[in-house]
C-alpha cells in the first residue's frame, strides 16, 4: 500500500491532504457499512455479545491473515485519516514516529528477533532449561504442538504489553543510530532497510 501511494505524496499539499482524508473516511465508512451487513468482506461474521464492551469487540474482530477486505478497511482508513492529520504537523528529527518511520525494516527485523529472544528468556526464568525444549518451535497459538509446551503456557495480556513497550523503548536508540547511519552513506541497498 505504501508502494502504491508513494507518488500521493509528491502532489501539492491541499490536494494530497483532500485525498488522504476522504480515501480515509471512505474506507473507514465503507468499514462500517459492510461490517453492519454482516455478510460480505469477511469470512467470520459478528454478533450481539452480553455486554457492548464485547458487542464492539466481535464487530471489531476482522480477519488478518491472510487480510479481509474489512480488516484492510478497518486498518487502513484511519491511517490514512492519521497522514492526513500528520501531514502539515512539523516533527523533530528525533521524534519516535520519524526515527522508527525512516527504519522500517530495520526495526521490523530487530524487533522480531527481540520479541522472541524476550520470549525464550521469560520462559527459561519461568520453567527452567526445560524451556529450551519447547521454546524454538512455534507456540500453541500459532499453531505449534500444545503437547510439547507446558500445561497453562502463556503469559497475561499485561505482560505482553510490558514487553512490547520495553522493546520499542529499548530499540529507538539504536533504530536513531542506523537512521543517521542512512542518511551519511547513500548506498542503494541502505534505502530498502
Amino acid at each position: 500500500m505504501g508502494y502504491c501511494t508513494a507518488a500521493v505524496f509528491s502532489w501539492e499539499p491541499v490536494r494530497r491532504r483532500r485525498f488522504l482524508l476522504r480515501a480515509g473516511l471512505a474506507a473507514t465508512i465503507a468499514f462500517v457499512v459492510l461490517r453492519v451487513i454482516n455478510g460480505y468482506g469477511d469470512p467470520s461474521r459478528w454478533a450481539w455479545q452480553p455486554t457492548a464492551a464485547f458487542t464492539v469487540l466481535s464487530f471489531l474482530n476482522t480477519t488478518k491473515y491472510p487480510p479481509s477486505l474489512l480488516f484492510l478497511l478497518m486498518t487502513l482508513g484511519p491511517a490514512l485519516i492519521f497522514l492526513w492529520w500528520a501531514d502539515d504537523r512539523r516533527l523533530s528529527r528525533s521524534n519516535p514516529l520519524i526515527v522508527f518511520g525512516r527504519v522500517p525494516l530495520f526495526y521490523f527485523v530487530l524487533h522480531f528477533v527481540a520479541a522472541h529472544a524476550a520470549i525464550v528468556l521469560m520462559s527459561v526464568a519461568k520453567y527452567g532449561t526445560a524451556a529450551l525444549g519447547f521454546m524454538f518451535q512455534p507456540v500453541p497459538s500459532m499453531g505449534g504442538p500444545a503437547a510439547a509446551f507446558p500445561p497453562g503456557f502463556g503469559y497475561d495480556l499485561w505482560v505482553a504489553y510490558v514487553v512490547w513497550i520495553a522493546i520499542v523503548v529499548g530499540l529507538y536508540p539504536i533504530c536513531r543510530w542506523f537512521a543517521g547511519v542512512k542518511e551519511g552513506n547513500k548506498s542503494w541497498w541502505l534505502s530498502y532497510l
